[in-house]
């Protein structure tokens, strides 16, 4: 991705363009909760982000120590221009106003590819290890994540690839990701059977019915519940949600098997040297 170093300043090529980053910037606004993640981690400050949904885990950027930049869907521009950033880290939400937010600052975009999720996940946080001058921390972090990996599919292994499906739930709305898309790592990376090999890629997934879940019957079923993290009031929970005589049928459910999955981090931000590292470990901890 960094394609040439011009003195203090790294060219680095991305999938919609090119950005042009002194190293160690001073003023940094963050699109993306992932990279929002993997700057905590790293210890490197930020000046602004958005403010709404924040992961509970990193509840400390709610602080009026940072400024609000808008929302992961509608950036503030008159706020952004006010603060003349000298980078701005956006992901897939964002693409849309990739244009405008370059104007405003050099704007670097950091989507994960989901076909190749754990390589992608290290070459995003390389990136900003380059960037802030933190690649000895990179690798360290890098390291225990490729352990962690090797331990759960040691796990997944030893309990003979068991079957899996990971779900949103949305409300009363239940939805379904296979292989390679923004849950897939449970099977692409930690090496669960997928139920459904043909389940259709998409942001939001395949819509599904409860007796869609009889049919499949998986060992392991993941969930996601959306509604938790960005609902609002009123939205049924997820364990209501799937609290009914079809779920209760499935093999998941007869062996305790049904996993909700921490959502902020799975839903907000993945991708990220600590969501990933949580997220690797809730699978781990499902299994004997």
């Amino acid at each position: 991705m960094i394609v040439a170093e011009e003195g203090d300043t790294l060219v680095i090529r991305h999938a919609l363009g090119e950005a042009r980053v002194k190293r160690n910037p001073q003023k940094v606004v963050v699109f993306d909760f992932g990279a929002l993640d993997t700057l905590d981690a790293l210890g490197v400050p930020v000046t602004g982000l958005p403010k709404t949904n924040i992961p509970r885990y990193l509840a400390k950027y709610e602080s009026d120590a940072y400024q609000n930049v808008g929302s992961l869907a509608e950036p503030d521009f008159e706020k952004l221009s006010e603060l003349q950033p000298d980078l701005i880290i956006i992901s897939g939400r964002q693409r849309q106003v990739y244009g405008e937010l370059n104007k405003l600052g050099p704007t670097l975009y950091l989507a994960i590819d989901y076909t190749r999720y754990a390589d992608s996940v290290k070459e995003n946080v390389r990136v900003l290890g380059e960037i802030f001058d933190k690649q000895q921390e990179v690798d360290t972090y890098l390291t225990t994540l490729e352990e962690k990996i090797a331990a759960v599919r040691a796990k997944v292994a030893a309990a003979g690839v068991p079957t899996a499906l990971v779900i949103l739930v949305n409300d009363r709305n239940i939805s379904a990701f296979g292989p390679a898309s923004r849950f897939g790592l449970v099977y692409d990376v930690l090496g669960f059977t997928p139920i459904d090999p043909n389940i259709e890629v998409s942001t939001h997934g395949m819509n599904i019915s409860y007796e869609y879940l009889v049919e499949k019957n998986p060992d392991y079923l993941f969930v996601v519940d959306r509604g938790s993290v960005v609902g609002g009031q009123g939205v049924t929970p997820a364990r209501q949600t799937l609290d009914n005589e079809l779920v209760k049928r499935t093999k998941a459910y007869q062996n305790g098997h049904i996993v909700y999955l921490q959502a902020d981090l799975w839903y907000l931000s993945g991708g990220g040297l600590q969501s990933f590292a949580a997220m690797i470990d809730e699978v781990g901890n499902a299994l004997p």
